[in-house]
């Protein structure tokens, strides 16, 4: 097979969360576990660090590695979903992987899809952690795909457990409370492995994760008490970190999430100190060049400037509660702000919705996926709530439109939804 039709079968031969949703969420390890044991469980031929959460899993996993990168170690990341390129998912020192091994690797567990029927992600799952050992990567860091106690990812034994925070998102799947939530992203946590936890939230989350890691043996190491990060300042250049250990870091990362997850990276370099060998030097590198190293897009990321246009991947209510109050900051900065939104359907759209602000102007649009909600019901859903606008059949028509309207001195924000991000990205890419 050519690398296209590989892809093609990966799409078209499993499940696929990204593009169907929970038709293709298949819970429970039995699956990997046999694919794990199939290939000699690769995954022990290298360290692991494993970060769950529900939000700021992708930026903390990819800071993570840009540091240890620049810190001289030769990491593996695997995250998820990826926005344009499936390979995205898979890196090695911030390259992507080699169209080669997915062809290699797809066509050699092709009985064994036969057989087991691997969900997309169960499979890539294990294509990620055969390409590490055959790249014989020093660390791989794995994100979680969707909760923890039950997802594929959770094979690993880490010798670092993150969970970056706890909010309302897949209630489906995990439960419609948060101490529910709580419990199935604890599930990452191992024996005697210490769990670093970025915001409790609040008694009750904290209260999961102190029983289970005290039933497991594990030092449970809390972000918010850590003290590590003593200061944030938002600068055009990006974030100005004062730290308790390192000295002052530039953060490249600019949206306003990323002062929780600094605070959750620097607390768990606290941690890894005792595994791996890294400086002041190489930290403040690695957080000043995170997009450089490991490729990370889509979060707060400027993509023009006059007008500036701006995308991220929020897609909750918890991440759309920060980038309204970034908005908001914005307001006074530029002449007028517009928002060109997409989300999926099985999102909680209405609570989203409800945190907007009303002086935007909108252009309301679809991503090119079947889990996006048509836009012509996002519209309707947000106009009973006085958010007015005009609704566009694709991404790139509405990011167009949102142009035509702009003077230089404004400012289009572009988010709902990873998929809208990704119809941006590809559009741009042309």
């Amino acid at each position: 097979m050519t690398y296209q039709e590989t892809i093609d079968y990966l799409f078209s031969a499993t499940p696929v969360f990204q593009q169907d949703g929970g038709s293709a969420y298949k819970p429970g390890l039995d699956i990997v576990e046999a694919m794990d044991r199939y290939f000699g469980h690769p995954h022990h031929a290298y360290k692991t660090i494993h970060v769950g959460g529900t939000n700021g899993k992708g930026s903390t996993s990819h800071t993570l590695a840009a540091v240890l990168q620049a810190s001289g170690y030769r990491i593996g990341l695997f995250t998820s979903p990826h926005l344009v390129d499936f390979r995205e998912r898979i890196r090695v020192g911030g390259e992507m992987i080699e169209q080669s091994f997915v062809v290699d690797f797809v066509e050699r567990t092709r009985d064994l899809v036969g057989e087991l029927h691997p969900s997309f992600f169960e499979l890539t799952t294990m294509m990620a952690l055969e390409y590490f050992r055959s790249q014989a990567v020093d660390v791989a860091i794995i994100e979680v795909g969707l909760g923890g106690r039950l997802d594929s990812t959770n094979i690993i034994s880490p010798v670092l457990s993150i969970v970056t925070n706890i909010s309302l998102d897949h209630t489906q799947y995990l439960g419609d409370r948060l101490e529910d939530i709580a419990r199935e992203k604890a599930g990452i946590i191992k024996p005697n492995t210490p769990i670093v936890l970025g915001n409790s939230g609040n008694a009750e989350v904290k209260a999961v994760f102190a029983d289970k890691a005290r039933e497991c043996s594990a030092p449970l190491i809390l972000a918010e008490e850590s003290r590590i990060l003593q200061e944030a300042t938002l600068m055009d250049i990006g974030y100005l970190y004062k730290t308790r250990d390192w000295g002052g870091i530039r953060g490249e990362l600019m949206g306003l999430a990323q002062v929780e997850n600094a605070a959750t990276i620097l607390t768990a370099l606290g941690q890894l100190r005792d595994q791996f060998t890294f400086t002041a030097t190489s930290i403040a590198r690695g957080f000043s060049s995170v997009v450089t190293l490991t490729g990370l897009q889509g979060r707060w990321q400027t993509l023009s400037k006059h007008p500036r246009l701006i995308c991220d991947t929020a897609h909750n209510q918890a991440g759309i509660a920060l980038v309204v109050k970034q908005l908001e900051r914005y307001r006074y900065c530029y002449a007028q702000i517009h928002i060109v939104l997409g989300m999926a359907s099985d999102k909680d759209v209405s609570a989203v919705l409800e945190l907007l602000p009303s002086w935007a102007k909108y252009y309301f649009t679809q991503a090119s996926v079947k889990r996006a909600m048509p836009a012509v019901e996002l519209a309707q859903m947000a106009s009973s709530l006085g958010l007015k606008g005009l609704t566009y059949s694709t991404v790139a028509e509405a990011v167009d439109a949102a142009r035509e309207a702009s003077a230089t001195s404004d400012l289009i924000f572009v988010g709902g939804s990873n998929f809208v991000v990704a119809d941006l990205l590809e559009a741009y890419r042309k």
